[in-house]
């Protein structure tokens, strides 16, 4: 997949400037970067903390020929691509919340937001949108027990360019991986061992039922695994899940 790179020091959002070329033809590849975001956005409607010219926003254009309802799992690939960038480039050691929240020593470094926008015959494309914390002087007081940097958990100075450059290569390399299966079989090993969601208890909010449980693992369609208390393995596809020991759930 060959990228295109769009270097800007300034725009709303690098999902919604992407969106925009996507809209006037940019090809597959084409990769938006901004020192700075005025309107970042992140899951569910929220808003991403966007206020630091040392952190990394972009954002990535796929034109995928594979049906609406493998979409999702592309949001795992590229938490597992963080992951193994960040692994590599910083020398941490990375979890990764399902679906997609980075973490370092348990606080959250990356957010990933994946848009699908759709034509008549199927998927139009797909916009992955990737920002990571790799030097925040301040945060907000309500995100100092949540949020951290790279820069503070490896105590020395990170190579920006040099991470994006490692996160497109991982990306890439696990793309064509999803994409010879169309599913994550050949990647749900290395993001089960990262996940540190499992063999913890986790709460899920926002699907049909509340559940409740100890999460196993991913499977190969991306969904994670949870345990319930009757011994009942079930499958949870989308919702908010909390993990016992983080972000206050005790």
């Amino acid at each position: 997949m060959n990228s295109s790179r769009i270097l800007l020091e300034e725009v709303d959002s690098t999902n919604e400037e992407l969106k925009r070329l996507a809209d006037k033809g940019a090809r597959q590849g084409t990769v938006v970067i901004a020192r700075r975001q005025t309107a970042g956005k992140g899951r569910r409607g929220r808003s991403w903390y966007s206020d630091s010219l040392d952190s990394i926003y972009m954002s990535l254009l796929l034109r995928p020929a594979f049906a609406p309802d493998k979409a999702s799992m592309v949001t795992l690939v590229a938490a597992l691509a963080v992951s193994q960038s960040i692994e590599k480039e910083c020398g941490l050691p990375v979890g990764i919340k399902w679906p997609n929240d980075i973490l370092v020593q348990e606080k959250k470094v990356c957010g990933i937001l994946t848009e699908m926008y759709m034509k008549e015959e199927g998927i139009d494309f797909l916009i992955v949108g990737i920002g990571i914390n790799v030097k925040l002087k301040e945060l907000p007081q309500e995100l100092t027990t949540m949020a951290t940097s790279l820069e503070k958990e490896a105590s020395r100075s990170i190579d920006r360019e040099g991470l994006i450059e490692a996160l497109l290569n991982e990306f890439e390399a696990n793309y064509q991986k999803f994409l010879a299966c169309q599913d994550l079989s050949l990647l749900q090993s290395e993001y089960n061992e990262r996940l540190i969601t499992r063999g913890r208890q986790v709460q899920v909010m926002g699907t049909s039922q509340q559940l409740s449980g100890e999460a196993v693992g991913i499977n190969r369609t991306g969904e994670l695994l949870v345990k319930a208390a009757d011994g009942q393995l079930e499958r949870v596809y989308a919702g908010e899940v909390s993990v016992r020991g983080i972000y206050g759930y005790v």
